[in-house]
């Protein structure tokens, strides 16, 4: 396990449990990777070995390290009682009675304003799903997909019934996309066996994709989002710079990998197309063969064995590959501008230690709703005005924008970046 630090009180067993009382400071101090604690509910648990262990993946827990992760714990763990198994065996103590509940300078009335809010959303019912919605939402992907092999099937393989059955496959692959996100979730079942199960189905074998993957990658998203280090979203692999701290920070530097400045005009050209068919693809791959996860790879191999299934016999190898491609191409760009609009043009910064509804409201943003936007980006919900409510009473900025503010503000924050770096290496 992970360095002792010093107790301001000494260590005893109460009830079977490690009895050690500890500050905040020392709490703080056990955040290496290789001495990890944490503090959920007022309660110090030392992570270090279970890190590795922990079924989210080490980066998202690794994350909280020194900190408090009441509110992650909770939003990330939908049967609690669950998970308390887990947790005794870790626990080595809890604050001293001096102590706030809440750590550096997170409000603790913006906390408790949450926690209210939160049991009075469970309370009335908004968090629980509606599996009979989800069963449909599959089905009408399964039906897209259907309907866009009836059609060449049926008519043929001309160029307009091909750009047609494209669409409406691209269009499937996005709503399995939003289905899969739910499900990786564990929001629609009460039984987390039967998420993860059609998880794997939906991401694997509809998608082509890998469940663990998803999982390690989008917790972290979610755990800190659009923080540098911690939000793999964020990582640009020097292809661009974003937000107003970095751009400025690359400028200082000298760092020119590619003419930033300009970024907003090559972003239609390495953003949009490639990151699905391209950098997905790879990093997906690579996932599943490095941590040797045969069952992801096995339904992956299955979307592709039935993708060929279908298509070889109407156009061949080269011309399946081709379609494939093109689909993953469309299916891409509606993926990047739609995730995109909620995230690059808000606050994208190194780690600040906000409480949780700061973080997340100064991190995304939401779009207006309508059937249509409902539909397409899989969004809809009346906890938002709730929320809103929230949010006016603590002064935080709570954005909502149409779909087409929403994709302009992308471009628009490309730019913006581009032009801090452009200031900042030119005369900085």
């Amino acid at each position: 396990m992970g360095g002792g630090g010093q107790l301001t009180e000494p260590a005893e067993q109460v009830n079977g449990r490690a009895g050690g009382v500890y500050t905040w400071q020392e709490v703080q101090s056990h955040c290496s990777r290789s001495d990890q604690w944490l503090v959920i509910d007022r309660k110090v648990y030392n992570i270090t070995q279970w890190a590795k262990r922990h079924p989210g993946g080490i980066r998202v827990i690794s994350h909280y390290a020194g900190e408090d992760a009441t509110e992650a714990f909770t939003a990330f763990h939908p049967d609690l009682k669950c998970v308390q198994k887990f947790l005794k065996p870790l626990l080595i103590g809890e604050l001293a009675a001096t102590e706030p509940s809440q750590d550096r300078n997170k409000s603790a009335t913006i906390i408790q304003d949450f926690h209210t809010l939160r049991a009075k959303v469970e309370s009335e019912g908004l968090f629980r799903a509606r599996p009979s919605f989800f069963c449909f939402h599959l089905g009408h992907i399964l039906l897209l997909e259907a309907l866009a092999w009836l059609i060449i099937w049926v008519w043929g393989t001309s160029w307009t019934l091909t750009l047609l059955s494209a669409f409406l496959l691209a269009t499937s692959q996005l709503q399995a996309g939003w289905l899969q996100h739910d499900f990786g979730h564990l929001s629609v079942f009460k039984k987390s066996s039967w998420n993860h199960v059609l998880h794997k189905f939906t991401i694997g074998h509809l998608k082509g994709a890998s469940a663990n993957w998803w999982n390690h990658r989008h917790y972290q998203h979610h755990a800190k989002p659009n923080v540098f280090s911690k939000d793999p979203d964020v990582n640009m692999l020097h292809l661009f710079v974003i937000g107003k701290t970095q751009p400025v920070e690359y400028g200082i530097k000298k760092i020119k990998y590619m003419p930033y400045h300009h970024q907003h005009q090559y972003f239609f050209l390495v953003g949009p197309p490639l990151l699905i068919p391209i950098y997905f693809h790879i990093q997906i791959m690579r996932s599943m063969i490095s941590r040797h996860d045969w069952v992801d790879l096995a339904c992956s191999l299955s979307h592709y064995l039935r993708y060929l299934c279908c298509s070889v016999p109407l156009y061949g190898l080269l011309g399946s590959m081709l379609l494939i491609s093109f689909v993953r191409v469309l299916e891409s760009h509606c993926f990047v501008w739609v995730t995109q609009m909620n995230h690059l043009p808000m606050n994208i910064d190194h780690e600040k230690h906000q409480d949780w509804l700061s973080m997340q409201l100064h991190a995304t943003c939401n779009i207006k709703q309508s059937p249509f936007n409902d539909w397409f980006i899989s969004d809809g919900g009346e906890h938002h005005f709730k929320v809103r409510a929230l949010c006016d009473k603590h002064g935080i900025p709570y954005q909502v924008k149409t779909m087409w503010q929403g994709f302009a503000d992308v471009f628009r924050s490309l730019k913006n970046s581009g032009d801090l770096w452009l200031d900042a290496y030119l005369h900085k």
